[in-house]
């Protein structure tokens, strides 16, 4: 996955983010469901932009970005801010 493949699945989920919240607000989703959904779609939007900064910081130092990982949850929702 390239990073405008990357990036292009960061605004499909942004997307689905809006879309969740839509939901809610119509009545087609209770807000504990809403809750759940958010949770999963946060982590993955986390890896997300873990990678593409795994990709930057490979390209910057010369080296392939092809082999950075998507790294687990985990891991990814560990990191201290």
């Amino acid at each position: 996955m390239d990073d405008q493949e990357i990036l292009n699945h960061v605004r499909a989920l942004v997307d689905y983010e809006h879309a969740l919240r839509q939901k809610v607000q119509t009545g087609d989703l209770s807000a504990e469901e809403e809750g759940e959904r958010l949770r999963e779609l946060e982590t993955t939007l986390d890896q997300c932009w873990d990678l593409l900064r795994q990709r930057r910081a490979l390209r910057e130092a010369a080296a392939n970005p092809d082999v950075a990982k998507v790294r687990p949850a985990e891991e990814v929702e560990g990191y201290q801010q």
